[in-house]
């Protein structure tokens, strides 16, 4: 008996033990009732701690399993879209952009450079397609946030798109940035719900190493600058406080926005390529004069950069 812990007895269960038992010849002699009652406290008090341990876990970090197949898949939403829908059979561009503001689709329909996709069946969005500088692309405009990014991110590539580049507008977070400014994000905080269903828990979802260093060279080549750092993913803008602000900057943190950690989650999961780029185009609206992104509503800018995205491509 001697050296045998039976496993779940609490505290209160050892004290009543000891303290009514006595050595007898070498025999161990307790009042049976006492042991027994004092056993099943510290048995409950035992299972008791361990559920609580887990239910201090938010609903976002249980029962996921990153790895696991999803039995509700994007090419089954397709099938029957495009059934309902009455969509033809096809495919997008193998260079798909994610406008969330949906200024630059506006931009492109205005200047009558975007037609309607007949092939793309989604209930949710229409997918244009646009030529720019010899290429041809396609485009869904006003994807604001993770999830709905990652739902029209994860249809594209059930489509036969091989690259996304996001270009999101984004609030100031670093003192020292010149607004309006491009920022080709290279890792993202995770303060939002979508890639916790994609990658286990963590600080930041991170932009593909090699691509980010194969985009450089087009990237320097335009005719304005583009920064590389890090951004803020949150799903609620309105929640942005000066606490949080404050954490932020002392991350190292350029900017805030609300797609990239969801979108480089699904990526890394998925083994997709997708690039993620901020305009800071505000300082939150704090000072008056803001939401500015330059000439053309920054369309064009936007445009260029997505192009030497389709160096990727090569």
């Amino acid at each position: 008996f001697r050296g045998v812990v039976p496993i779940g007895w609490g505290s209160s269960a050892w004290l009543n033990f000891l303290g009514s038992t006595q050595a007898l010849g070498g025999r161990i002699k307790f009042r049976p009732a006492s042991f027994v009652a004092g056993g099943a406290i510290g048995y409950i008090g035992w299972v008791v701690g361990e559920r609580m341990k887990k239910s201090d876990l938010p609903p976002i970090l249980r029962a996921k399993a990153p790895g696991e197949p999803s039995t509700f898949r994007p090419e089954n939403l397709l099938r029957e879209a495009r059934r309902q829908l009455r969509r033809e059979n096809g495919g997008v561009p193998a260079l798909c952009l994610l406008d969330p503001d949906g200024d630059i689709l506006s931009w492109l329909l205005a200047k009558g450079m975007a037609r309607k996709s007949h092939s793309w069946a989604c209930y949710h969005t229409e997918l244009f397609e646009f030529d720019w500088q010899g290429g041809t692309y396609g485009i869904v405009g006003n994807v604001v946030g993770g999830p709905f990014a990652v739902l029209v991110a994860e249809q594209m590539f059930a489509l036969g798109c091989r690259l996304i580049v996001s270009v999101t507008s984004a609030g100031q977070i670093a003192p020292d940035l010149d607004l309006p400014c491009f920022i080709l994000i290279d890792r993202a905080l995770r303060d939002e719900g979508t890639s916790y269903h994609y990658l286990p828990a963590g600080d930041y979802a991170d932009c593909h190493a090699a691509l980010a260093g194969r985009l450089a060279p087009a990237l320097e080549a335009l005719p304005f600058s583009v920064l590389k750092g890090a951004t803020w993913t949150t799903d609620a803008p309105y929640r942005e406080t000066e606490q949080a602000i404050l954490e932020a900057r002392r991350r190292g943190i350029l900017a805030v926005e609300m797609e990239a950690a969801s979108l480089y989650a699904f990526a890394a999961a998925r083994a997709r390529d997708i690039v993620c780029f901020a305009h800071v185009t505000n300082q939150m609206a704090a000072h008056g004069a803001d939401f500015e992104k330059g000439a053309e509503g920054g369309a064009a800018e936007a445009l260029r950069i997505m192009a030497a995205g389709a160096t990727l491509l090569d």
